[in-house]
């Protein structure tokens, strides 16, 4: 059993950043791969950027690729998102979800390749 507990959203203006952070208990959180999903209202839920256990590799979708940046401290059980250069399309809840697929990191971007999700923290960004 893990926990994940997102949290630093919030509501910016266009152009602004935020920080979402991750932190997680119950079990070794090295031992999985860590990405963050994005959903909007009536919108599917997708993979924004995922990061490997060791932190050395990283994926991106193209639509944040250049303005996101994602990390993770495994000495403090916690990941991070750094979001800037907010546009208005970001607006979604935003995930921390965990995987123990042994895959490259850039083929691990399905939900159901995720065992353990925090419960969203919503950013809204505003034109």
């Amino acid at each position: 059993q893990v926990q994940l507990v997102e949290s630093g959203g919030g509501s910016v203006q266009a152009g602004g950043s935020l920080r979402l952070s991750c932190a997680a208990s119950g079990r070794t959180f090295s031992n999985y791969i860590m990405g963050w999903f994005r959903q909007a209202p009536g919108k599917e839920r997708e993979l924004a950027a995922a990061i490997s256990r060791s932190g050395i590799s990283t994926y991106y979708t193209d639509s944040v690729k250049d303005r996101f940046t994602i990390s993770r401290d495994n000495a403090k059980n916690t990941g991070y998102l750094q979001l800037n250069s907010l546009k208005p399309e970001d607006t979604a809840i935003y995930y921390c979800a965990i995987s123990r697929t042994i895959e490259l990191i850039r083929k691990v971007t399905a939900r159901n390749q995720y065992d353990y999700w925090g419960q969203g923290t919503q950013v809204t960004v505003s034109s």
